[in-house]
């Protein structure tokens, strides 16, 4: 099986799944995405059996998945309820109780192609974006494992009953979480910057003419 597999770069789970592919299957094309660079050029050139994006931080074309004649799937940090960026952001915001990560196959439209499996995962009040995040990165990998030994076994892909429940969120919708306003009250501003807030990362912002004031989640 001929496979292409794009992960995310500087990410060590990433490179735990590409290891396994690589000691498992004889021809493996392994590339780590980054956001700030466009898709290699070569990978429009492949061509092959089997697609893996974990975590890709780019959009495949609808060119690319073509030319996988088995399945092109990717593994999601968020369940059908959260499809596209900044799902784990808007659970927090939304104060969900759980949460949990998709294997879906792909179509050119991001996050939309039918489920192939869902992990779900309890969270609590105490839990943050960064927190919630690691628990997905854990499970994500327990998956990859599972699907991977179903691959080697020669068993299919297995088909889950759910479905997405809404249209991908967009970066456009994350940003303007990220925003604060005067008017806001100190409950609601309190709320976004921890769900905007990543380890010490923070995007919560609050501005005022040409003044920029940044927030973080332990910051009155």
């Amino acid at each position: 099986m001929k496979i292409l597999f794009i992960g995310k770069e500087n990410d060590n789970n990433s490179q735990i799944a590409a290891d396994f592919l690589q000691l498992h299957f004889k021809e493996v094309t392994v590339v780590f995405s980054n956001r700030k660079n466009p898709l290699a050029d070569h990978i429009y050139d492949w061509e092959g059996d089997f697609f893996i994006s974990y975590l890709s931080q780019w959009i495949i074309p609808a060119a690319v998945l073509q030319k996988a004649k088995w399945a092109a799937i990717n593994f999601h940090p968020g369940p059908p309820e959260y499809p596209g960026i900044g799902c784990t952001n808007f659970a927090v915001y939304n104060r969900e109780k759980e949460f949990g990560i998709t294997c879906h196959h792909m179509l050119a439209k991001v996050d939309s192609g039918p489920i192939i499996a869902v992990r779900r995962f309890p969270i609590s009040e105490n839990d943050t974006v960064y927190s919630i995040t690691q628990r997905c990165y854990s499970e994500i990998l327990n998956l990859f494992y599972q699907l991977i030994s179903n691959v080697l076994s020669n068993q299919p892909l297995p088909l889950s009953t759910e479905t997405w429940k809404r249209k991908a969120y967009t970066r456009k919708q994350l940003n303007e979480l990220c925003e604060l306003t005067q008017d806001m009250t100190p409950e609601e501003i309190a709320l976004r910057i921890k769900a905007t807030t990543y380890g010490d990362k923070q995007w919560a912002l609050m501005k005022s003419g040409e003044d920029i004031t940044t927030y973080s989640s332990d910051k009155k």
